[in-house]
Order: structure tokens, then sequence, then C-alpha cells
């Protein structure tokens, strides 16, 4: 008989909660869980363990949490305070995925018995006759896709996650199904904000949790010329505009940083302007190897549109040259890659 027992992470809201009960009328042998990892945050709380618990219950599936604090500080929250102590921008949804939720989760998974893993995230895995290979694909749901985040999970998982939401193509339409099967979390609201800042406030979490402190500085020019100061590197981001405190004759943004001289760089929106990008940490998830040049899209942030790119693997890098500039690209964020509806891979944007 084969094995259709499936570990499903479970938040306490809408998404993971629905996709419990997709999975159960798919005929899959269900089993909840909750990661605990950062007391407080807005994923990790009593009323989270109690929104899930109580969702397995009333759809007749077992529920267990696994306590994982440490784990989550090592791999998400260090590197969220060491990228910021490099001027780098994080994205800590990205390494949750790959660490806790497509780590130690399917860790859990085989010790349950368990053949299969499931998120609520919307994304699709399907098998590719021209691959021929489970890949990884972009949702239905357009703006709400969530493939972006996923570019780093480990590739020999591929064939063994599901992703019940893949084909919705709306929030709408998942809580619609919540209240058509009486779930209490139909109604509960979506967190935007990172889970172990629910506050919004990263910068007071980077003066709390770590040895970032502020510190005074210059904004200059890229000649070097004084304009005005800083109280801290981390306050800032490339393409910033507002809070900047400098009056001039043209408008300036963030276009770089200077750690070892605690600079502030900006200059005109021209500046922000970018062909060549270089991607390192890569992950890849389509093919082994990417020795001549490629035609991709890549997304160099999850809010933004995809632009059409060409690509070559250098040593352990990727290179990329993308049609035509793009702007406010930035270190630490992820750049992914697509061909058509799929994942091809992805990686850290070095500059």
């Amino acid at each position: 008989m084969e094995n259709k027992k499936i570990l499903l992470g479970m938040s306490g809201g809408v998404d993971s909660s629905v996709s419990a009960l997709l999975l159960k009328k798919q005929g899959y042998d269900v089993i909840g869980t909750t990661l605990e990892l950062f007391a407080g945050s807005s994923c990790c709380n009593q009323e989270t363990y109690i929104d899930a618990k109580n969702v397995c219950n009333s759809i007749g599936i077992p529920h267990f949490t696994y306590e994982c604090k440490q784990e989550f500080k090592k791999h998400v929250i260090d590197d969220f305070i060491e990228c910021y102590a490099n001027c780098k921008t994080p994205n800590p949804c990205i390494e949750c995925n790959k660490y806790m939720k497509f780590g130690i989760m399917y860790e859990k998974a085989r010790g349950l018995g368990c053949k299969y893993i499931a998120t609520g995230h919307y994304a699709k895995i399907e098998y590719s006759e021209e691959y021929k290979k489970w890949v990884l694909k972009k949702s239905n749901a357009g703006k709400k896709d969530q493939s972006y985040v996923l570019w780093n999970i480990p590739k020999d998982l591929i064939p063994y996650i599901r992703f019940p939401l893949g084909d919705f193509e709306s929030k709408d339409e998942i809580r619609k199904i919540a209240k058509e099967n009486n779930l209490k979390v139909a109604n509960k609201p979506d967190s935007e904000d990172i889970c172990f800042v629910p506050d919004g406030d990263y910068k007071k979490f980077l003066e709390s949790h770590s040895t970032i402190k502020p510190k005074k500085g210059n904004i200059v020019n890229k000649k070097g010329e004084i304009l005005g100061t800083h109280n801290g590197l981390y306050n800032y981001t490339i393409g910033q505009r507002k809070g900047l405190g400098i009056s001039y004759s043209t408008p300036l943004f963030v276009i770089g940083f200077c750690k070892e001289k605690n600079e502030v760089i900006v200059g005109e929106e021209k500046e922000l302007y970018q062909q060549e990008i270089n991607v390192t940490d890569i992950n890849l998830l389509l093919v082994d190897d990417i020795k001549d040049w490629m035609d991709v899209e890549v997304k160099a942030r999850y809010s933004s549109r995809l632009a059409k790119a060409k690509i070559r693997q250098e040593g352990n890098d990727i290179k990329v040259l993308l049609d035509e500039p793009q702007k406010s690209i930035t270190p630490g964020q992820s750049a992914v890659f697509y061909v058509g509806d799929i994942v091809l891979g992805g990686g850290k944007i070095r500059r």
C-alpha cells in the first residue's frame, strides 16, 4: 500500500488550515505540526498553537508541536543580524524555508513515518515531462505567488513536497472554503510583518538582540562630499529616499554604503539602475549547472516584476546580464530565475 502520510506545517492561519482540509480530501493521511521558533512572534505564540490544534481537532487529524528556538536563532535570526551588520538587506523567510520548514520539519516527518511534507505556500510542485523531473512552479495566485521565497529549498525534497493552494487564484477563495467548513480561523487576518518582528520595527529588534547600536557617521555622495549625517547604517536600505534629512538641488537616494568609513552613499535616481548582477550562495533546482549563457526571467525582490536576462555560472556564482537596467538592486536580497513558470533556481545578490 502506498505511503500517503504527510506532515503539514501549520501556523494557525487560514492558508495552512485550509491546506489540511484539502489534503485530507485528497486522500492523504495528514498530521499537523507547529514549530516553536521564537517566543512572541506572530507565527509562534499561544494563539498560534491553539488555533492550529483546534483546526486539527475539528477535521480529525493529529497535531504536534516541536520546540526549535535554538535552530531558528542559529539559521534565521543570526543571519538576519549578520546581514544588517554587513550593509545587506535580508529576507528571513527564505532562510526559514530552507532550514526550518524544509529542513527540520522534513526530519520530523521522516521520524513520524511520513513520505511527504506540505505547507500553505502559494506555489506548485508538478512533474515536468519536458525535464523528466518534479519541478517547483509559480502558483495561479498572481501577486500572492510565493515561489520566490522557495528557491533555496533542498532540490532532493521536491518530489516529496505538496502545496495544496497552488491552483487557487485568490485568498478570497481560501477564506470561502474555510467558512464553508466552519473553520474558526476563516476571518483571521494575515500577518504581513517579519514573524519575529511583529511590530515591524526591525531597527529596535536589532538594537535589542545584537551588538548593533546607533553610531553616527556621514552621508556622502560618490565624490566623498559630506551632505549630512546618519545614526547607523542599519537604518538605511538601497533606494531609500525619505528620512535622509538632506536639502539638495535634486532628489537623493541611498545608492550604497562604505562600512569601513561608516558612510551612507547617496546619489540621483539614475544611479540606482544597474544592468549586471553578481549572485552568490546559489541553489539550482532545475539543472545541475549553467555553463553557457541562458535566457531566463529574473526577480530581484519579492515585490518586483520579472525582468528578462541572460545568466551564466562562473565558479560558485552566477553572473546576470539584464536586458534592461533595473532599479534598486539590493545586496542580501535574492535573485530568483524562472524558465516560463518553472523556478530554475536562485541565489543571494552580492552587488
